[in-house]
Order: structure tokens, then C-alpha cells, then sequence
């Protein structure tokens, strides 16, 4: 064969096998969060069910990059293990972005292998106030427990409550949100006659229902995430009278999220809270979530965990998006940092310098709907910075 043409032919070839080979690689996602044990139902599994119901509405490409979510589980506040998997999945797996993550331990820990790799890490969850400044290479599209909890004590003082008692587990999120309450309570005029600290179950509430009632409380704050010791809170406050004395009962979204209310049942019914995701939240964006939701879901409604992976695979879709499938970290920090989006919960917007989310918190009352238990907001406190 003529050497000029058997070496254009060859090159024809490079060129093509080039051409076939150059599909882009996937992009992978690193999702840390309580893949099994007792947080699992809460943690891990909104976070899986809230990440179906994006990739249904939205697609598994993005900028022609196949999607790829590699899990793992910490099922608890286990920082080494979380810095352990963090590692492997930057390191192993070659992850594009770190995200997930439930205990503020654990996204701590996982910060770390973040500034260090400079891998984006964008936190779905762990809600501890002030945290960012020691997660380099993040942004936090969830929340702050001050965030959601000081408008709740601010309402309470505008509307008739003088004295309060607040009962909340005894870990971290729960003194944030103690703390937040009792200083936007107080800043409005009322008074925190005692603030209780309990264990996350197992509790026998009928002594501190009777402490309330000769304290002549006319309002109790609660922060108590686990569902049966809600309901047991909530039978003994029944069975004291404390209903019958129309004390108020003001609570943390999380005890009264979709998951939670079927558990405490029928007392909830009138509880007012305080969150930034409302599962009956009135909007276009919103009901497009929940009925996605719901058909990958096997009919259930979303949490406000399962809206904060939404939002996590959203704000990853754009920064990926805007470069053309081919990120860098600090082009990355730059389009998260200033993130605007309509959420499924409202609108949200992120700061650069604190990578930390303004969004509206909504005071909401249980009602029963179409025979479920369901959050109904009835007063918005927009942009509340964390």
C-alpha cells in the first residue's frame, strides 16, 4: 500500500477511535448520610427519596455527563467513619462533589477531607448554627436550628404568649434551638420560666406536664425528633389538662414532618411549628416535587430532608451546567456561593461569603387533609437570614 495513504488511513482511524471514545466520563456524587440503623427511615432514606424525585423530573445528565450516586453509610455521629468514606470517595471513587450528610459530626468531618482534596461539598443537612466557617469548599442549602426557631418564639410573643416552658432533646441541634427560642421569646417580652433538657426517648413527661401546669406556662416549645417520644409528650399533655387549659403547644418542623405526624397521631392536630419546608407549601415548583414524589415514592410526601437533596442535586446541576460539564472548584465556589433558585420551599438564595442559605421560614398549624395529617402554613417571615 501507498505509505502516504496507509498513514492517512491510519490517522482517519485515530481520529475516529478518538471520536467514539470521547463521550464524557460520568459525573459522581459522593452521598454520605444513615444508610442503615435507627436514623435510617429519617436521614438516609429522604435523602435517596428526595434524589429520585429530582432525576425524575430533571434527568440522570447533565451538560451530556451521566449521572452516578455512590453512597455511603455513617449511621450515626461518627466523625472518623465519615472522614474514612469521605476520603475513599475522593480518593477510590474520584468523586466530582461530596454531599449528603445528617449529623453536624459527620459534615465536620467530611469538611475536612473537603478542603484538603478541594472537592465541592454541598451539605444537604446538618442544621448546627455557625459550622461553615470550618467546611472549606462548601455551601449548606438546608438550614440553621436558629434559623427556623427564633421567628417561632418572636410569633409567640406577638400573638398572646407570656410564659413559656421549653422542653427539647439534649444534643446539640436541640440547645441551638432552645437558645434561638428563648432569645426571640424573651426580645419580644415574654418570659422562659424553665427550660428542660431530655433524653432523645424513653422520657415520662406526666412530671414535667405537672410542672407546667404550676408554673401557669401558657405556652410550651418542643424539640423532640423522635416520633414516639413526641407522642408520648403529647398523650401526657392531654391526660394533665393542659389542653383543656388552652396552653400552646409550639414545636420544631421536624416533630411535625410527614414522617413523624402518622406516628404521634391525632394530638398533633392544632400544634403550631416553624420551618422552611412545608409539605403542602402552595406553589408551582412545589406541587411538581410532590407529585414526582409521590410516584417514585410510593405515594409518600416529602420531608424537609428529602427538600434539601433536591435542592443539593439542583444547585450541583447548575454549577455543572454553567461549565459546560467540566467543573472546576473555583468557578464551582463562585456559582454556588451566589446561588438563586425557586426551591420546592420558596424561594432561596446563598451568600459567598458565609455559604450559608437565606430562605423563608413559615409558621404552620397540623391539620387533618383528605384524611392525612398534613403542616397547613398560615404566616410567612420571608428571607431570615441563618
Amino acid at each position: 500500500m501507498n505509505p502516504i495513504l496507509a498513514s492517512g488511513l491510519l490517522a482517519t482511524a485515530a481520529l475516529l477511535g478518538g471520536s467514539a471514545g470521547a463521550a464524557e466520563p460520568p459525573l459522581k456524587i459522593g452521598l454520605i448520610g444513615p444508610f442503615s440503623g435507627s436514623s435510617y427511615e429519617s436521614g438516609g432514606a429522604a435523602f435517596d427519596q428526595g434524589i429520585k424525585a429530582f432525576l425524575k423530573i430533571h434527568g440522570d445528565t447533565v451538560a451530556g455527563r451521566k449521572v452516578e450516586i455512590i453512597r455511603r453509610d455513617v449511621p450515626e455521629p461518627m466523625p472518623e467513619l465519615a472522614k474514612r468514606v469521605a476520603t475513599e470517595l475522593v480518593v477510590r471513587d474520584k468523586v466530582d462533589f461530596l454531599t449528603g450528610v445528617i449529623f453536624t459530626p459527620n459534615a465536620l468531618a467530611a469538611g475536612q477531607v473537603s478542603g484538603a482534596t478541594r472537592t465541592p461539598f454541598v451539605i444537604m443537612n446538618a442544621a448546627t448554627s455557625g459550622i461553615m466557617a470550618k467546611i472549606p469548599n462548601a455551601v449548606r442549602v438546608s438550614f440553621t436550628m436558629a434559623q427556623v426557631t427564633a421567628p417561632l418564639g418572636d410569633w409567640a410573643a406577638k400573638n398572646g404568649s407570656k410564659r413559656a416552658f421549653t422542653i427539647v432533646a439534649d444534643y446539640a441541634p436541640g440547645i441551638d434551638a432552645e437558645n434561638a427560642f428563648t432569645r426571640s421569646f424573651t426580645e419580644g417580652g415574654g418570659q422562659v420560666v424553665e427550660k428542660l433538657r431530655v433524653p432523645l426517648s424513653n422520657v415520662e413527661f406526666s412530671p414535667y406536664v405537672r410542672r407546667i401546669r404550676d408554673a401557669k406556662a401558657d405556652a410550651v416549645y418542643l424539640f423532640l425528633p423522635n416520633g414516639d417520644t413526641a407522642k408520648s409528650f403529647l398523650k401526657a399533655f392531654k391526660d394533665g389538662g393542659l389542653v383543656d387549659a388552652k396552653v400552646k403547644i409550639l414545636a420544631d418542623g421536624g416533630i411535625t414532618a410527614p414522617n413523624n405526624l402518622p406516628i404521634v397521631g391525632d394530638n398533633a392536630i392544632g400544634m403550631i411549628s416553624s420551618h422552611h419546608y412545608t409539605e403542602t407549601h402552595a406553589s408551582p415548583v412545589n406541587e411538581r416535587f410532590v407529585k414526582a414524589f409521590a410516584e417514585v415514592n410510593s405515594g409518600a410526601l416529602p420531608t424537609y430532608i428529602s427538600a434539601g437533596a433536591y435542592d443539593a442535586m439542583a444547585a450541583i446541576y447548575k454549577a455543572v451546567q454553567e461549565q459546560g460539564g467540566k467543573p472546576t472548584l473555583d468557578r464551582t465556589m463562585e456559582i454556588l456561593g451566589n446561588l438563586k433558585m425557586e426551591s420546592p420551599r420558596g424561594p432561596i438564595q446563598l451568600d459567598a461569603r458565609s455559604r450559608d442559605i437565606t430562605q423563608n421560614v413559615y409558621i404552620r398549624r397540623v391539620e387533618r387533609r383528605g384524611g392525612q395529617l398534613v403542616n397547613v402554613e398560615f404566616e410567612t417571615i420571608p428571607a431570615v437570614k441563618p
